[in-house]
């Protein structure tokens, strides 16, 4: 690949990864909307780890305390704020592995790939978002999160395997209908991005096992890896910035006219 269509992919996916707009949507129009190569499992596996690198050094803190709270959550001994995020992330993490494996096996996943889809899950997924954030209430913080409402949110995240859903968007959305204010389900959503980047990571990478045998592929990947990395920890802090003052707004009129011209380019 050349260095050109590497940064294409890498910055694509880290800066859509955690923007509620479809980092798998862009990737799949990138090779079917400009005639470029697909850029292949190997750097598909390199990008992921290098948003998963992202969001874990941007919520480290809360990682931390997740990851010490994982040995209780795992004996369903819950007795602080740690436990219970770690069981919240193992809960919300099953449904989108489940799904996701039923999808992989049965080939459905690759049948969803087309322009058509992505431009509808676009616009109807972005008038969703929008109608979550202005008439959800805001009552909850990220200490409210329940064993309940994690499952709620998995299933959401779920949804996201559809092509253009985005998987941050819709488990936004979804903590917004539930009452969480706008930075705390974003800030759910993105400890909720790391066991799902993990699963999804340590899928393709099985696939693509033995496939990163030359230094050619391994020199791309970590091309790949860093440029993620560094965009997608740029685009998670200013996102995460901007949402104190700012609503999802931009990101709803983004999707809604991004999905009327893919439906256009689809269909006429």
């Amino acid at each position: 690949m050349t260095l050109f269509h590497l940064f294409l992919v890498a910055v694509i996916q880290g800066i859509t990864e955690f923007l509620p707009i479809s980092s798998s949507g862009h990737l799949i129009l990138l090779p079917a909307l400009t005639g470029m190569e697909d850029q292949g499992q190997v750097i598909d596996v390199s990008v992921h780890v290098g948003t998963l690198l992202a969001v874990v050094i941007y919520f480290w803190a809360d990682v931390k305390i997740g990851l010490l709270g994982l040995p209780n959550a795992l004996r369903g001994r819950i007795t602080n704020q740690g436990d219970r995020l770690a069981l919240g992330l193992i809960i919300g993490t099953i449904p989108v592995v489940i799904i996701g494996l039923i999808l992989n096996v049965t080939g459905l996943d690759e049948a969803m790939r087309s322009v058509a889809v992505i431009g509808w899950t676009m616009l109807i997924f972005g008038i969703v978002l929008y109608w979550a954030d202005q008439k959800g209430p805001v009552e909850k913080d990220e200490t409210d999160w329940t064993p309940m409402e994690a499952l709620k949110m998995g299933l959401w995240q779920a949804v996201a395997l559809i092509p253009g859903t985005s998987r941050s968007g819709i488990t936004i959305t979804g903590a917004r209908f539930m009452g969480y204010n706008r930075h705390d389900a974003a800030k759910l959503s993105m400890l909720m991005s790391i066991p799902t980047i993990m699963a999804s990571g340590l899928l393709l990478g099985i696939k693509v096992a033995g496939q990163a045998n030359n230094a050619a592929v391994i020199h791309d990947a970590a091309i790949a890896a860093a440029l993620a990395f560094v965009s997608a920890l740029l685009a998670l802090t200013i996102m995460m910035r901007l949402l104190r003052s700012v609503s999802f707004t931009p990101y709803v009129i983004y999707r809604i006219v991004f999905g009327v011209c893919l439906l256009a380019y689809a269909y006429l």
